[in-house]
C-alpha cells in the first residue's frame, strides 16, 4: 500500500512480530519528515520486511498498529473488524440477551484496534476515540457498526471530544447516525439510565459488571457501603437481590443523582437507601464498624508510572481504613483500574494494607475485567482492572 514508510532500527522488529501493536519513537531508524499525527504509515524493519500498517503520531508511541496485513484500509477493512468484535461478543451471549443488553463492542488493542472504544446501550452505540489516527476514521466505523446491525442500530454517538487533545478543535460531540430511543439499558435485570453525552466514560462503567453481579451475590440482608459509586451500579444491583440497606457516596453532585435516579428507576428494591456527596478518602475515617460490605472501586490513583508510587500509597491508607472498620465476618471488594499498577504491586499493597489493620484476612476472590473487555494474549497492557474480595475476620 503506498503509505509513507517507517523503516525500523536492526531488532526492533521482534515487538511487532509478536504482535505487540505499539512503536515506540526509540525504535525508528528512519522516517519521512512531514507527518502529520495519525497519519496511516506503513512500517518495515531495517531488512525492508513488512510488518504493519498503523496510525503516527509524535510523542513516546509513535505508531499504534491497525493491521499486521499489508492491505487498503477501506470501509471493507472496517466491516470485517466490527463484525469480528460483534462476533465474540455474540459468542459471550450479550447481543441478543433481555436481562442484560449493555456491554462493549470494541475495547481498543484488546480487539486489534487500538484508541478505539465502542460500547453498546440498547440500541445506542457510544464510540470514543482516543487517538487523532482513529477518529479520522470515524465515519467510516460508524458505517461499520450499522452494517453490522442493521435495524438492531438506533443511533452512533461519537464521544470523542474528552479523549483527544483540546488544540484539534472537536470541542464538542456529536450523533453520527441516527437518534436514540431510549436512554435506559438493563444489567442483569437492573434498569440504569445512561448519560452518554455527559456521564464519565461512554456513560457507564461496563467493565465492573460481573464484579456487580458477585457483589449482588454476598448482598442479602445485608448493609452496604459503596464508595465512589458513580452512578451506583453496585448499589442497584445489591439493593435488587435483597440487601437490607447501602449507602452511595461520590464527591460528585451529579454522580450521586444518577445514582438516585437509578434506585429509582427500580421499584422492586424494598431496602433501604441513603445517598452522600463528599470525598471518600475523608469520608471512611469517620464511618462506624457496622457495614458487612464495602466496596471501594476508586477511579485510576495513577495515569503513568511516575505517579505509581503516590498511587500505591493512597490505595494503601485507603484500603487499610476500610479493613479497620468493616464489620468483623464482613466482605471487602478492592478494586484498582490504574494500568500502572499491576495485579502484583495491587496484591502487595492490599497485603500491606491488611498488615497494618491487624485483621486476619483471607481472599475470596481474585476478579477482573469482563470478557467483552478481551485481553490481547500478544499485548498484555489491555488487562487494566483487578480487584480482591476478601474476607475480614
Amino acid at each position: 500500500m503506498n503509505y509513507p514508510k517507517i523503516i525500523l532500527k536492526k531488532g526492533k522488529e521482534i515487538s511487532l512480530k509478536r504482535k505487540h501493536h505499539w512503536v515506540f519513537s526509540g525504535a525508528i531508524f528512519q522516517k519521512p519528515e512531514h507527518l502529520e499525527n495519525g497519519e496511516l504509515v506503513s512500517v518495515y524493519s531495517s531488512r525492508e520486511e513488512f510488518l504493519g500498517i498503523g496510525h503516527f503520531s509524535h510523542g513516546s508511541i509513535m505508531v499504534r498498529i491497525i493491521s499486521f496485513e499489508n492491505r487498503e484500509i477501506d470501509q471493507e477493512f472496517w466491516n470485517v473488524k466490527i463484525q469480528s468484535a460483534y462476533v465474540l461478543r455474540q459468542s459471550l451471549g450479550l447481543t441478543d440477551n433481555q436481562e442484560t443488553n449493555v456491554y462493549r463492542l470494541v475495547h481498543g488493542e484488546g480487539d486489534l484496534l487500538p484508541g478505539l472504544i465502542v460500547d453498546f446501550y440498547n440500541g445506542t452505540a457510544v464510540i470514543q476515540a482516543h487517538h487523532v489516527g482513529m477518529h479520522a476514521h470515524i465515519k467510516e466505523i460508524a458505517q461499520a457498526i450499522h452494517h453490522t446491525y442493521g435495524n438492531k442500530l438506533a443511533g452512533v454517538f461519537d464521544k470523542s471530544a474528552e479523549t483527544l487533545p483540546k488544540n484539534l478543535g472537536i470541542s464538542s460531540n456529536e450523533w453520527i447516525i441516527g437518534e436514540p430511543i431510549t436512554d435506559l439499558v438493563k444489567e442483569y435485570g437492573a434498569t440504569y439510565k445512561i448519560d452518554w453525552e455527559k456521564g464519565q466514560k461512554t456513560g457507564f462503567f461496563i467493565d465492573q459488571r460481573e464484579n456487580r453481579k458477585l457483589l449482588a451475590s454476598y448482598s442479602f440482608g445485608k448493609k452496604v457501603l459503596n464508595t465512589f459509586c458513580y452512578s451506583g451500579g453496585f448499589s442497584v444491583l445489591a439493593l435488587k437481590e435483597g440487601a437490607k440497606e447501602v449507602h452511595s457516596v461520590d464527591i460528585s453532585p451529579k454522580a450521586i443523582e444518577l445514582t438516585e435516579e437509578n434506585v429509582a428507576l427500580n421499584p422492586e428494591i424494598e431496602g433501604k437507601h441513603e445517598s452522600k456527596v463528599a470525598d471518600v478518602v475523608k469520608y471512611i475515617r469517620e464511618i462506624g464498624d457496622d457495614y458487612d460490605i464495602i466496596v471501594l472501586d476508586p477511579p485510576a490513583f495513577a495515569k503513568n508510572m511516575k505517579a505509581r508510587h503516590n498511587a500505591v500509597q493512597a490505595y494503601k491508607r485507603l484500603n487499610a481504613e476500610a479493613l479497620k472498620k468493616i464489620k468483623p465476618g464482613g466482605i471487602l471488594f478492592t478494586f484498582s483500574c490504574s494500568q500502572v499498577v499491576d495485579k502484583a504491586l495491587f496484591a502487595h499493597t492490599i497485603t500491606a494494607a491488611a498488615l497494618e489493620s491487624g485483621r486476619n484476612i483471607k481472599i475470596l476472590h481474585q476478579v477482573t475485567q469482563p470478557a467483552d473487555h478481551p485481553v490481547n494474549i500478544y499485548h498484555t497492557e489491555t488487562e487494566y482492572l483487578k480487584g480482591l474480595v476478601l474476607f475480614v475476620e
